[in-house]
């Protein structure tokens, strides 16, 4: 079976005023306690439990987060923004596996995947070998598992979908640092966004003229790199924890199957 190696981002502490600092107080975000667990542990559990994954890098805490997992390599300390956080895990991937290829990245606020969720995150990806994988959730899928989550949904030719929370990359395009800065300075800009993938392709996205492939195709080839997308049929992959409400939802389902 194909493996790889994985980066587990946890450097969101919630500031006064947004949405889960009454209940995070000014402490990682990460280790919010979800049905007796903090929030990352039940995604180490999975990452633990799948068996694609060979070695794990933690950035944004530290070894006193009294973690379990055996797969851990490393902690790093937040390194101050996405793209310096998963720059710095990539490094330290290659400290532990020099032969790495492709590494997984994982949010830390996804507690309701579990390993075989992984092994077909990271299976399916590696049917090809892409620069880039991105894995998005249809709006049916995640609302027949999370009625009510609110997520944010773009409408496509074929389908309306969400973005994933647990993608891959080779390890290598982490050196391409104009290209990431382009990327993730855009995530909360339309105008960044729109110059980065293309007016073109934009209008087409807005219009509902475009779909899942023929959009992708644009934004990679724009960007100088390959890239999937894949439609994963798994809503725990798109659930992240960002409101309270999204937070009590997920409290309350594994809640429910820790006790069945």
């Amino acid at each position: 079976m194909a493996s790889m190696d994985a980066i587990v981002t946890a450097g969101g502490i919630p500031e006064p005023g947004e949405p889960l600092y009454e209940f995070s107080l000014g402490k990682s975000k990460a280790l919010l306690d979800v049905s007796g667990k903090a929030m990352i542990q039940w995604v180490l559990d999975a990452l633990c439990d799948a068996s694609t994954i060979q070695h794990i890098v933690i950035v944004g805490l530290d070894e006193d987060s009294h973690l379990d997992c055996h797969k851990v390599g490393g902690y790093l300390p937040n390194q101050g923004g996405m793209l310096s956080n998963i720059k710095a895990g990539i490094a330290k991937i290659y400290e532990i596996n020099p032969n790495t290829q492709h590494v997984l990245i994982v949010s830390s606020d996804i507690p309701a995947i579990t390993g075989e969720m992984v092994d077909w995150v990271v299976t399916t990806a590696l049917q090809t070998d892409e620069d880039a994988y991105y894995n998005v959730i249809r709006r049916e899928t995640m609302e027949a598992r999370y009625p009510g989550s609110n997520r944010t949904y773009t409408k496509l030719k074929d389908m309306e979908v969400c973005g994933g929370d647990m993608n891959v990359i080779r390890a290598s395009i982490s050196a391409k640092e104009e290209l990431w800065e382009k990327i993730i300075s855009s995530r909360k800009s339309p105008l960044k966004q729109a110059s980065l993938i293309g007016f073109d392709t934009l209008l087409l996205l807005l219009l509902r003229q475009i779909t899942l492939d023929g959009a992708l195709k644009r934004v990679t080839k724009r960007i100088g790199l390959t890239g999937r997308a894949i439609v994963c049929p798994y809503a725990e992959v798109g659930m992240d924890v960002d409101k309270p409400n999204q937070l009590e939802m997920v409290r309350a389902d594994l809640a429910k199957q820790t006790s069945a």
